[in-house]
C-alpha cells in the first residue's frame, strides 16, 4: 500500500492560501499564430531575446520527462538546484519555528538556504564511512522537524547511500524527505524517481550542471507529486529560467548520446586518476565515488593544497568538513587535465 502526504498538515498555511502572480505568458499561452503582443509591456523591435521566456519552460520540460520517464506535471525547473532547495524552505518551513535534519559532511548550500530562511538545523553526522545513520536521524525528529536533506552520491565524499538506510527514512518519517541527485549520472544505480508513486512525500532535485555540461545555464529539476508541484510553482519567479537557457538545455537533450560518450570518458578517467592517486606515498585514503570527483585523504591537506596550486592545478581543500580531516576533494577533468594533475603530483612526492 502507497503512503499517503496530507499537503495541508506541512505546508505554511499561508503559502497553500496565496494567490500567485500570473504573467502575461501565464494568461495567453499560444504560441501558433500571426499575433501582434501588446499584453507584456515588452520592447516590440525584435530581436532573439526582446519577447519574455516561457514561465512554465514546457518544450523543456517535456524533454526532461521523455529522459527520465515522469509526467511534465511531476516536474520543477529551477534556477539551479538551489533555487529549488529555498523554495523548498520557503513553501514548508515556518521562519524561527520549524526545523530540518541535515548528515555532514554534505553540500553546504542547505545549511545555508536553513539559515536564511530563519529554520532551525539538527545535525545527525554520516558514520566513518560516509553512510547515514538512519536510526539516529529518526530519533532527532520532533514535531517542528520539516524535512530531510540529503545528496545521494553524496558531495563531498562521493558515495551513494544504502538503499535500506533511506528506505527507513522515507517510510519513517512523515515529513518531506529531500534526496539531491546532482551526481546521479555518474553511477549504474536507478533514481530514487521511481519512487515518487510509492513516497509522496519524497521530493528528487537533479541538475543539468555535471553530466550534462551545463553549469552555466543554472538549470535545477524537482521532480515529485504534482500537487507538491503546484505549490512550488505558485512561489517560483514568474521567468526564472531565461530564453537562452531554455533554447541551449533543449539543444543539448535533444542529442543525449553526446552526453553518454562524455560520461563514460569521464567514468573511465576517474578509474584511471583513482588508480594513479593509491600509488603516491602522501595519499593515505583514497574513498569509492560515484561521482565525477574523488575524496582523498592525504598527510597534510594544506600542504599538498599549495603544492598542486603552485603547479596550477586547483583542487579543493575539505579538511574543514565533517570526517574529512586533511582531505582533497579532486573533480574529473579531461584526459589532458588529468595527465596535468599527475604531473603536478610527481612534482610534490616527497
Amino acid at each position: 500500500m502507497a503512503k499517503t502526504f496530507d499537503l495541508a498538515r506541512w505546508a505554511r498555511p499561508e503559502i497553500l492560501a496565496l494567490a500567485p502572480y500570473t504573467s502575461a505568458r501565464d494568461t495567453f499561452t499560444a504560441t501558433e499564430g500571426n499575433y501582434t503582443f501588446l499584453d507584456a509591456n515588452e520592447n516590440p523591435n525584435p530581436s532573439s531575446v526582446n519577447r519574455y521566456p516561457d514561465p512554465s519552460q514546457l518544450i523543456l520540460k517535456q524533454e526532461i520527462a521523455s529522459l527520465r520517464g515522469c509526467a511534465v506535471n511531476q516536474l520543477l525547473i529551477g534556477n539551479g538546484s538551489d533555487e529549488i532547495l529555498d523554495l523548498l524552505f520557503r513553501a514548508f518551513c515556518t521562519p524561527n519555528k520549524d526545523d530540518v535534519v541535515l548528515m555532514p559532511p554534505t553540500y553546504g548550500m542547505y545549511a545555508v538556504l536553513a539559515n536564511i530562511n530563519g529554520v532551525g538545523i539538527k545535525e545527525v553526522p554520516l558514520t566513518d564511512d560516509f553512510q547515514l545513520d538512519s536510526s539516529q536521524i529518526l530519533a532527532v525528529v520532533g514535531p517542528t522537524t520539516k524535512a530531510i536533506f540529503f545528496c545521494s552520491p553524496n558531495n563531498p565524499s562521493g558515495n551513494l547511500f544504502k538503499t535500506a538506510d533511506i528506505t527507513a527514512l522515507l517510510e519513517g518519517f512523515e515529513g518531506l524527505v529531500v534526496i539531491d541527485e546532482a551526481y546521479i549520472d555518474f553511477t549504474e544505480c536507478q533514481s530514487w524517481l521511481s519512487k515518487i508513486d510509492t513516497y509522496p512525500n519524497l521530493i528528487v532535485t537533479q541538475t543539468l550542471s555535471k553530466a550534462f555540461g551545463l553549469a552555466g545555464l543554472r538549470i535545477g529539476i524537482a521532480i515529485a507529486q504534482p500537487n507538491i508541484i503546484e505549490l512550488l510553482h505558485n512561489i517560483k519567479p514568474p521567468y526564472n529560467i531565461n530564453t537562452l537557457s531554455q533554447q541551449k538545455a533543449i539543444e543539448v537533450l535533444s542529442n543525449v548520446k553526446d552526453v553518454d560518450v562524455q560520461i563514460a570518458e569521464l567514468l573511465s578517467e576517474r578509474s584511471r586518476v583513482a588508480a594513479y592517486l593509491t600509488k603516491l606515498d602522501w595519499v593515505k585514503t583514497l574513498f569509492p565515488s560515484d561521482a565525477n570527483f574523488l575524496l582523498v585523504r592525504v598527510d597534510d591537506a594544506t600542504k599538498r593544497y599549495n603544492a598542486l596550486l603552485a603547479e596550477k592545478v586547483v583542487v579543493r581543500n575539505r579538511s574543514t568538513q565533517t570526517n574529512c580531516a586533511n582531505s582533497l576533494r579532486i573533480s574529473i577533468g579531461t584526459p589532458e587535465e588529468n595527465n596535468k594533475l599527475m604531473a603536478a603530483c610527481n612534482t610534490i612526492s616527497l
